[in-house]
């Protein structure tokens, strides 16, 4: 017998660490190879880690809550055979001391370093024997949270220790000095979350007054709901983004009709031959990869005064969460794929999305976004920018509309199948004539399509 030591794999070039979550086996659990042994966390996508090997799960080195380094040891199996122990070549006390601070993403530090005061010191922990993670401290510095009221609190993490989701449901509950007036708790509860959620200052620079946001009103009858994590980002992203880039909108009117009669025509032996559905989606996608290809100035991204021109082209393609909320899963290299890649893919990363079963590299690296408002009946939209990209494209729904058809015989009224492409792109860099162009070009391709092609 010998032992396999599971390490938490590579996750993308920006992903240095994740959460454990949850450990899906016992110690003692027969395990077989590619089954999930525990479930990790980083700042955009949760994600189970299989074993590699068969056998039996002899050691668990981390516990729920720990925030552990790529590369290092989580698990120990023990295999049949005479494979040689395989060394651990990570420190040995980062595995037998696990690293207790708080993950955070980036959009999240940010946050927390615009709202903190512009003093560098720390909030001050007096004697104690509980561990505060600098996020903690942080958030205790920027809701005025004394030392004293730091040490009520009941913390979920290993030993005792308060995490980030303790101490934010500490400030929701209204219990922020800097929100919280004296009063009943029947009559404050409601208006002490909603005042949490809407009065905070603004980030603002040092030479400009403070300006505090509206109160919202709270009734006895309102409900107040709490914003998940996901939501609390993609608000930051969005409203971030908005501030960021100058946005303006091209539409164009399309005729897919084309298209809707050769996908009717094929899609029952693609799906018999390749035992995947075939929707609309890769065909809109290989066109703005086409594109992207022809304009590489829609390919951008930018960094303060500079352009940065990206070499391969991956396109995000935004998907509904069950839980309301979204998830951009990106396909990478999108112009070397042909439509039957291009269908499998989208299908793949699609059906994962839905099962939150991505993997983090695979929500990076976008260079440009594609959002189908159309799966809920909008006409067309006018998309935010996914920063630091500098455009989107969002895909109206295939309507049946009448239309003027233009034949050498002379023109006549018939029914054809038509949508609207909404692009929304960044004025800093993109102007009106390229952003019309390249919508131009997706159109005039899709507008094009072989009704006799074979795939």
């Amino acid at each position: 017998m010998s032992k396999f030591e599971l390490k938490l794999p590579r996750m993308g070039e920006s992903v240095a660490e994740a959460t454990l979550t949850s450990w899906l086996k016992e110690v003692g659990d027969t395990i077989e190879m590619d089954e999930a042994i525990f479930e990790i966390a980083t700042d955009k996508v949760d994600s189970e880690v299989p074993s590699e090997v068969d056998g039996v799960l002899i050691e668990k080195c981390f516990n729920v809550d720990d925030v552990i380094k790529v590369g290092q040891t989580v698990a120990i199996i023990e295999i049949d055979g005479d494979v040689s122990v395989v060394a651990n070549t990570t420190d040995e006390k980062e595995v037998e001391e696990p690293v207790q601070e708080e993950m955070v993403s980036a959009a999240e530090e940010a946050v927390i370093k615009a709202k903190s005061d512009t003093s560098s010191a720390d909030l001050v922990i007096g004697d104690s024997d509980r561990f505060y993670s600098p996020l903690v401290k942080n958030i205790a510095k920027q809701e005025g949270i004394s030392f004293e009221a730091l040490e009520t609190i009941s913390g979920t993490g290993k030993d005792g220790r308060v995490t980030k989701d303790d101490i934010l449901n500490y400030v929701k509950n209204g219990a922020s000095s800097n929100h919280v007036k004296a009063a009943s708790a029947e009559q404050v509860k409601p208006a002490a979350i909603a005042a949490d959620r809407t009065s905070e200052p603004a980030p603002v620079k040092s030479n400009e007054p403070v300006v505090d946001k509206p109160r919202v009103p709270v009734s006895g009858g309102d409900e107040v709901i709490s914003m998940t994590r996901m939501g609390k980002l993609i608000a930051k992203h969005m409203t971030d983004s908005v501030s960021t880039s100058a946005h303006v909108q091209s539409f164009i009117e399309v005729d897919v009709t084309n298209i809707v009669n050769w996908r009717n025509k094929m899609k029952d032996a693609f799906f018999k031959r390749e035992g995947e559905k075939l929707t609309f989606t890769p065909i809109f996608m290989e066109a703005v990869a086409k594109a992207l290809k022809k304009y590489p100035m829609m390919n951008i991204s930018v960094d303060g005064d500079t352009v940065i021109k990206k070499k391969n082209i991956n396109i995000g393609m935004a998907a509904a969460l069950p839980d309301g909320n979204l998830i951009v899963p990106v396909i990478k290299n999108a112009d070397q794929l042909n439509l039957v890649g291009m269908a499998k893919v989208i299908n793949d990363l699609a059906n994962r999305s839905r099962n939150n079963a991505l993997k983090p590299d695979e929500v990076q690296g976008g260079t440009y976004t594609v959002t189908n408002v159309g799966t809920f009946g909008s006409v067309f939209g006018t998309p935010i920018i996914n920063q630091p990209q500098v455009g989107i494209l969002a895909l109206g729904a295939i309507r049946k509309m009448p239309s003027v058809i233009e034949t050498p015989e002379g023109d006549f009224i018939g029914i054809r199948s038509k949508m609207y492409l909404s692009h929304s792109y960044d004025h800093r860099v993109v102007n009106g004539a390229l952003g019309s162009m390249f919508a131009k070009t997706i159109a005039d391709y899709l507008e094009a399509w072989n009704p006799n092609r074979e795939i």
